[in-house]
C-alpha cells in the first residue's frame, strides 16, 4: 500500500522507455476509443464490443501459439484479425435489431470456447496467458506502438470522412436508409472500425474491460451533453484520464493497470450521472419559479442546447 504513493518511484518508472512507449500506446487507444464511443453508445453496441473483444482474444491466443512456430507473428495482428473477423460477423449476421442480441451471443461463446483451447494448447508462461485477459501494457515495444499508430490514423481517417452518413445512420436508421444513406453498408464498416479498436484494447485492459475505454468514458459524456461533437470531445477527455492515469497510479505497485482504469472510467460516469441530476434539480426549480408562459417556453427549448 506504501508503494501506491511512491511519487518518487512512479517519476523513476516515467523516465524508462517501455513505460513511455505504453503511454503513447495508451494515448492513441484513448483517442480511437474515444472517438468512436458516442456512436457505440447511440447505435446500442456496447453488447457488440463485448463479443468483437472475445474473438480478438482468440485471435491473439491463435497468434501466440504460431508464434512458436513462425516467427514475426505478434499478438496484436492476432488480436485484429480475431475482432475483424467478429466485427464482420456481427455486421453482417446481425443486421436485424431483433436477431443482433442472439448473434452476439453466439459469436461471444464461440470464440471464448476456442481462445481458452488455445491457450490450453500453449505451454508458454502463464503470465503471458493471463495477460490477453487482464492487459499487458508493459510489454508494448516499437513494433507494438507502430501497429497502434497505423491502426489509430486508419480509424481516424474512415471515421472522418464517414462521420455524417454515420451519424445519421445512428440517429435514426430507418430515415437515413430512406434518404439514401447506405446502411447496410455503414453497419459492417463501423463495426470493423470497432473490432480494430476493441484489440488494441485488449492489450491495454484486457479482454474482459474493454467495455472500461470503448463504452464507459461515451456513456459518461452522454450524460452531460446531446450534442454529438461535444460528446466526442468530452470521451478521449474522459477515456486519456482514464487510460494514462490508470498507467501512472499501476506504476509504483506494479499491478495491472485494468484495476485503475475501470476505478476512474467508473468515477468519471458517476461523476457525470451527478452533475445530469443537478442540472435537473436546477431546471425544475426554474421552472417552477418563472411565470407560466416562460416555464412553458423553457420546457419546449431543445435538449441539444445542454
Amino acid at each position: 500500500m506504501e508503494n501506491l504513493f511512491d511519487i518518487e518511484l512512479t517519476l523513476r518508472l516515467l523516465g524508462l522507455d517501455f513505460v513511455r512507449h505504453a503511454l503513447l500506446a495508451s494515448a492513441l487507444l484513448g483517442l480511437v476509443a474515444g472517438a468512436l464511443g458516442p456512436l457505440i453508445v447511440m447505435r446500442r453496441m456496447a453488447f457488440a464490443v463485448h463479443g468483437t473483444a472475445e474473438l480478438a482474444f482468440t485471435g491473439a491466443a491463435a497468434a501466440l501459439l504460431l508464434g512458436m512456430v513462425f516467427d514475426g507473428i505478434a499478438v496484436e495482428y492476432g488480436a485484429i484479425a480475431g475482432a475483424v473477423l467478429a466485427a464482420l460477423l456481427l455486421g453482417i449476421l446481425g443486421g436485424r435489431s431483433a436477431e443482433r442480441d442472439s448473434v452476439i451471443g453466439v459469436v461471444l461463446a464461440f470464440g471464448l470456447g476456442v481462445g481458452v483451447l488455445l491457450l490450453w494448447l500453449y505451454p508458454g508462461r502463464a503470465h503471458t496467458q493471463l495477460g490477453l485477459f487482464i492487459g499487458q501494457v508493459i510489454s508494448i515495444d516499437r513494433t507494438n506502438l507502430a501497429v497502434y499508430a497505423v491502426s489509430t490514423v486508419a480509424v481516424l481517417g474512415v471515421l472522418a470522412l464517414l462521420y455524417r452518413p454515420l451519424l445519421f445512420a445512428s440517429a435514426d436508421p430507418v430515415v437515413a436508409a430512406a434518404r439514401g444513406v447506405p446502411v447496410s453498408l455503414l453497419t459492417p464498416l463501423f463495426a470493423v472500425l470497432v473490432g480494430i479498436a476493441t484489440a488494441l484494447g485488449v492489450q491495454t485492459v484486457g479482454m474482459l474491460l474493454v467495455l472500461a475505454l470503448l463504452v464507459t468514458p461515451a456513456a459518461a459524456a452522454c450524460r452531460v451533453t446531446s450534442s454529438p461533437t461535444r460528446a466526442i470531445v468530452l470521451a478521449i477527455a474522459f477515456a486519456e484520464l482514464a487510460v494514462l492515469g490508470g498507467i501512472v497510479l499501476s506504476l509504483a505497485p506494479g499491478v495491472p493497470i485494468s484495476a485503475f482504469v475501470t476505478a476512474i472510467s467508473f468515477a468519471i460516469y458517476l461523476s457525470c450521472r451527478l452533475v445530469e441530476h443537478l442540472r435537473a434539480r436546477v431546471r425544475k426549480r426554474k421552472e417552477a419559479d418563472a411565470p407560466e408562459g416562460v416555464a412553458t417556453a423553457g420546457a419546449a427549448a431543445p435538449a441539444a442546447d445542454r
